[in-house]
């Protein structure tokens, strides 16, 4: 379809995606959002879509880099081998260097991508994507860090270490999809919470332990599924003074202990249904997994505070009439096949790491502060720009349509043979990023053999390796055995082996709440964490609700349903595969059972 028509279906339409040969579904309100932002149907489908953005970001690595003006070795989003120039951070946000210098024409005899790439290329790029960090310096992705170790993908949060995915959090350790927390350990999709340590799908509790799905709890422990409880034990309420011997019986401060609770909590969160869908009670007509305060918001995973929107993920703070975006949000609207903008950004398309308030930027990267850019790499507060050379209003207008038509008439071909036109984002080649270094390995995970069979890039992250002076399994049972001397060794980590150690701030956290060493390293807990959660994949299922309780009488129903004595009728898309153990209930029975 030529996007230039402006001509659209109205019903719905089947098509083959370019990537995986998959058949895949554009709707109508697909092609009215298309018609709207004037860009022509996708080629590829939604998930392909998705891997391709994901391919460019890298969440969580720090990888080793030299600074293209020093010669330095640094810490970096990409790595030395990516080919990338990069300069230390704040050399590059200085005026002491000008990325238009790397202007340059547009050359009609040859496709736009493949002159895009040397331009990518090019111009150096800030060794990380960071802003107004203090004492942060081994964090990335993050906006307002202040004593934080080891965060990414996160901001204005103080004194917390190992964090992924979060905003506003104080002294927390360890933690993944988090906000507006204090003292908190071991948490996952946990928000407005005070000491609460191993909680998931936790909201404004205090003083609790291996909780999931509890909302306004105080003083519980092993919980599942309450609302507004205090001093509950396995779902069991307790007094006070009961509930406070019970907590001391369960030697906490020993790490076997501590593992034996929490095996036992891993089976009894197992007798109880859960949601078909981890959401709100205030969306709207949302499908996908992780959808917070969303409103017509479809195929979203790990997004919030959404409106109009298809096919998010990883975004959060207001997304308006948005598609195929991942990773931000905060005031953003009109956004389409873009990865790591936002913040007041309006009207992106096929964008890479733009922001802040960016407007009307197209096929570029790497870019703040500016508007009408097409193809540009490195700019900071400019208009009017192609390929990072300036041009009036009326020049850039008249350009940029020519170049549009000309992408459709000389199109790219990547390695996979795959046809890149107008309407395309980056190919997958294009990305400085291996795809085991990104995101993308994170939410489709592939071996290296299968990355390879894709025709994606996989390189062996570089890492230095230490001698390991005692092993994980030898560490003290109980954190009042350890003193300051564990800050000086390397410890081996009980599952990939590698070294690692226990710094001060993250000591002195542990004595504070009589927590033991943890045994896995920072990496290997942090994949434990996304182990927890459910892929990005959907499939359709039926409510297990059988009647007076779940199927194979697992779980028995403490309050009579609509269907009453029989099988629930309703079925939904979720994100919960068939393989899993849990019990799978609709909205209206699982709300039903909530306590």
């Amino acid at each position: 379809m030529n996007f230039e028509t402006k001509t659209y279906s109205t019903g719905s339409v089947s098509s083959i995606c370019q990537n995986c040969k998959n058949n895949f579904v554009i709707e109508p309100e697909d092609f009215k959002f298309y018609e709207k932002i004037h860009v022509p149907p996708p080629t590829f489908c939604f998930e392909c879509r998705a891997v391709r953005r994901l391919n460019f970001w890298n969440e969580h690595n720090l990888l080793r880099n030299v600074d293209n003006l020093t010669g330095k070795e640094i810490f970096s989003t990409y790595p030395k081998s990516s080919g990338l120039k990069v300069y230390e951070r704040d050399y590059w946000w200085s005026d002491k260097w000008d990325p238009m210098e790397y202007g340059r024409d547009y050359d009609f005899a040859r496709p736009f991508f493949e002159q895009f790439k040397e331009l990518f290329y090019a111009v150096p790029w800030p060794s990380r994507s960071i802003q107004d960090l203090v004492n942060s310096d081994y964090c990335d992705q993050a906006t307002g860090l202040k004593n934080c170790y080891l965060c990414f993908n996160g901001g204005f949060s103080e004194d917390s270490l190992y964090g992924v995915a979060f905003q506003n959090m104080r002294n927390s350790v360890d933690f993944y999809a988090a906000i507006s927390n204090e003292l908190c350990y071991e948490g996952y999709q946990l928000g407005d919470s005070y000491r609460v340590f191993f909680g998931e799908d936790v909201f404004n509790c205090v003083d609790s332990w291996f909780l999931l799905n509890c909302t306004d709890c105080q003083n519980c422990f092993g919980c599942v599924n309450l609302r507004h409880k205090k001093y509950h034990i396995f779902n069991k309420p307790y007094s006070k003074e009961a509930y406070g011997q019970k907590l001391k019986e369960f030697n906490l401060g020993s790490y076997r202990s501590l593992m034996d609770a929490k095996d036992k909590f891993e089976e009894f969160r197992l007798r109880f249904p859960v949601k078909y869908i981890h959401s709100t009670t205030d969306s709207v007509n949302v499908s996908g997994d992780y959808v917070y305060w969303g409103k017509n918001a479809n195929y979203c995973y790990e997004a919030g505070q959404l409106e109009n929107v298809k096919f998010i993920q990883n975004v959060a703070g207001g997304v308006k009439d948005s598609y195929d975006y991942t990773s931000w949000g905060e005031n953003v609207e009109l956004l389409y096949e873009s990865v790591s903008c936002g913040r007041n950004c309006q009207r992106l398309k096929f964008c890479f790491d733009c922001w802040p308030a960016c407007q009307d930027l197209e096929y570029s990267v790497n870019c703040h502060s500016s508007s009408n850019l097409f193809g540009c790499v490195g700019l900071q507060k400019k208009q009017y720009c192609i390929f990072n050379k300036q041009y009036t209003r009326e020049e850039y207008g008249e350009l940029v349509a020519k170049i549009k038509k000309h992408m459709v008439e000389m199109p790219y071909r990547d390695n996979k043979g795959n046809l890149y036109k107008y309407g395309e984002f980056l190919p997958f080649e294009f990305s400085p990023l291996a795809y085991n270094e990104t995101k993308a390995q994170d939410y489709y995970p592939l071996s290296k053999k299968e990355v390879e069979n894709k025709n994606y890039l996989w390189r062996d992250i570089e890492r230095r390796e230490f001698q390991t002076t005692v092993s994980a399994s030898d560490l003290p049972d109980r954190i009042d055995e350890v003193d300051a001397g564990v800050l000086k060794e390397l410890i081996g980590c009980l599952q990939c082996g590698r070294a690692y150690r226990v710094i001060a701030p993250e000591l002195e956290f542990y004595k504070r709440f009589g927590l033991p060493l943890p045994r896995l390293c920072s990496n290997c807990r942090y994949f434990a964490r996304l182990k927890r959660r459910n892929s990005l994949k959907l499939q359709e299922r039926a409510c297990m609700c059988a009647g007076g309780g779940s199927e194979r009488s697992v779980y028995k129903n403490t309050a009579e349903h609509f269907h009453k004595s029989d099988h629930c009728p309703n079925k939904f898309i979720t994100a919960y595969s068939s393989e899993r153990r849990e019990i799978i209930y609709c909205e209206q029975c699982y709300n039903a059972e909530i306590a």
